[in-house]
């Protein structure tokens, strides 16, 4: 009996080439895509890793197996391909790993518009129904097979972004460009260049590892872990740029570092670009546009959004919580700590890139600094998520709420266990502790008033959580 438990995970496909993915089983998943989602079309997309031409092309057979036609955009960022599903009102899978390490494949999924395929919300089927092809055969081929053609939107793509973020009025920017070798090479060259025609912006662009090589040779495309930033930050010293742009394998997330190569963090990205759609919003006439943001974002995010006339919603961590929260709420504009960031005018769906462009904007628009520009933003002090092995975590939990929760303390349990004490003058600290879904993990983020507040909780924090 087949079993793809492990390669279905609770938003995408992940698992190693060929031992968990090869084409056969790409074949069953796109059939099983295709009797899923029920549409005339499916939109297919794959990044720069070697396995990715091979194991698109076996899931396009899958879908055109079905009668339903498909087109292939080829190479594209994941953001790339959300704007093909959204532009083409067509459900869209893009093959990518996004950071993982070279000998790993996946599957990103959507329905038409950009809208998720996940968990709860058709992915469970598509694994039950592969694993029945994997097992019985392919379904019978339709009657009229569905047609294969190819198209280029890389054009459309940047179009699109550069519609939502006007760049060509700001002042001369130096930009370094860490694209790890996926596929921020590219799009960066389209979006941010004049390589798909458009229109030279005043920004010159220092590339890194722009050459697409799914081997990652010169360091990982995961830009979280704070060792993939140094060739960047030290490319920002020494060719004096006014700003740094790090983008993970698929090029959904982007990360910034200031004009000193310090790190900006994503909840200052968030709070920047959060400012800026709100105020968009408010010229187009809205009274109160919303911004959602997960509950390990920093404190100074509710608090910006708020000043700015905006109404902040809290939601749990990840992807499918904060989109499908956005739908609901009709929200212009939702940040992580993970650095997505997603937009009402991209469909609800995350794209680095666009908010790479509200950054440059910022920045461009006024004479000062980066890191004066997104000072105000950081008037409290982030531990960052911190991991502990443990054995029980619901025990490990409870015995944090019980060492912290005393009067003033607010608890909640949104996700995990959060724990907050405010004082006269605002904020004092908050912690939270969330179990992994996949693994013996309990992780820890703290916030304090000054870093001495926060590496005290912290310490205390995991004094307990490890026993």
């Amino acid at each position: 009996m087949s079993d793809l438990t492990t390669i279905v995970k609770a938003y995408d496909v992940r698992g190693l080439v060929p031992e968990q993915l090869d084409e056969a089983t790409a074949t069953a998943l796109g059939a099983a895509f295709a009797q899923v989602v029920d549409a005339p079309r499916v939109v297919i997309g794959h990044d720069m890793r070697p396995s990715s031409p091979s194991l698109s092309r076996a899931f396009a057979e899958g879908v055109a197996r079905t009668g339903t036609d498909v087109t292939i955009v080829g190479l594209c960022s994941t953001d790339g391909l959300y704007y093909a599903s959204g532009a083409l009102d067509a459900p869209g899978a893009m093959f990518t790993a996004s950071h993982n390490p070279a000998q790993y494949n996946g599957i990103k999924m959507c329905h038409a518009g950009a809208r998720p395929v996940g968990q709860t919300s058709g992915l469970p089927e598509v694994r039950t129904l592969a694993e029945g092809f994997l097992d019985d055969g392919l379904p019978e081929p339709a009657a009229t097979p569905g047609t294969i053609d190819e198209r280029d939107l890389l054009t459309g793509y940047a179009e699109h972004l550069r519609s939502l973020v006007d760049l060509s009025g700001v002042r001369p920017l130096k930009v370094v460009v860490d694209a790890g070798n996926g596929m921020g090479g590219f799009t960066v060259p389209s979006v941010l260049g004049t390589a798909s025609g458009l229109a030279e912006l005043p920004l010159e662009i220092v590339p890194l590892y722009f050459e697409l090589d799914g081997t990652f040779p010169n360091h990982e495309a995961n830009p979280l872990d704070p060792k993939n930033l140094v060739d960047l930050q030290a490319a920002v010293r020494e060719h004096g740029a006014d700003v740094g742009l790090a983008f993970d394998g698929d090029a959904d997330r982007c990360f910034v570092v200031d004009e000193r190569g310090e790190p900006v963090s994503p909840s200052a990205v968030t709070a920047l670009v959060a400012e800026r759609e709100i105020a968009r919003a408010r010229a187009d006439g809205e009274t109160e546009p919303v911004v959602v943001h997960n509950l390990i974002s920093s404190r100074s995010v509710p608090e910006t959004i708020a000043a700015a006339g905006g109404r902040a919603v809290r939601t749990r961590v990840g992807h499918s919580f904060i989109k499908g929260v956005m739908a609901d709420e009709r929200a212009v504009f939702g940040g992580e700590h993970s650095a997505h960031y997603y937009f009402r005018d991209f469909w609800f769906a995350d794209t680095g890139m666009l908010a790479a462009m509200h950054v440059l904007a910022a920045l461009g628009e006024q004479p000062g600094t980066l890191s004066g520009l997104v000072a105000r933003y950081g008037r409290y002090t982030e531990s960052g998520e911190i991991n502990s092995t443990v054995d029980d975590a619901a025990a490990r939990t409870a015995a944090v709420r019980a060492r912290f929760e005393t009067d003033g303390v607010v608890a909640d349990e949104l996700d995990g266990l959060t724990l907050t004490k405010d004082g006269a003058d605002g904020l004092e600290w908050w912690l939270s502790v969330r179990p992994s879904n996949t693994e013996p993990l309990l992780r820890l983020n703290v916030e304090g008033a000054d870093p001495e507040t926060m590496a005290r909780v912290r310490d205390e924090a995991l004094t307990v959580i490890r026993g």
